[in-house]
């Protein structure tokens, strides 16, 4: 029986399913953990492989968007047998994540090492609404 394991197609096509298994969605959004302490949240961002000038943040009131822009171009041409071809690819993943208090963007902190975003929101102090008695 492992002999017929291991022939080339039985071989390949068990090799596809254990990859596919592994990485179920790979253009999915990328992995994204929030973090509570007890002056801030940190959401770290999981981006191995990314520049620094793909990664965008964006604040919005309560929400801050995390996007990553891919941009691919792939030419090829040849002299010999007169064809020049070009194809460009562009993706963009984003997260969002919501926050129970408003966000002052003038305070946010975010670094970027090793493949991982970090990025610091310090919270924000409420009011404390007295209650009158009637």
């Amino acid at each position: 029986m492992n002999g017929f394991l291991q022939e080339k197609p039985i071989k390949n096509f068990l090799q596809s399913m254990d990859e596919f298994f592994s990485n179920p969605f790979p253009n999915s959004a990328f992995p994204l953990t929030v973090k509570e302490t007890t002056t801030a949240n940190l959401i770290i961002a999981e981006l191995p492989g990314i520049n620094r000038e793909q990664i965008q943040i964006n604040v919005y009131d309560h929400h801050l968007t995390i996007s990553v822009n891919y941009q691919e171009l792939i030419t090829e041409e040849n002299t010999q047998q007169n064809f020049f071809r070009s194809s460009q690819t562009y993706k963009r993943n984003s997260r969002t994540v919501a926050l129970p208090y408003p966000i002052d963007e003038k305070k946010v902190k975010a670094s970027y090492q090793n493949g991982l975003l970090t990025v610091t929101v310090p919270k924000q102090k409420g009011k404390k609404i007295m209650i009158e008695e009637s």
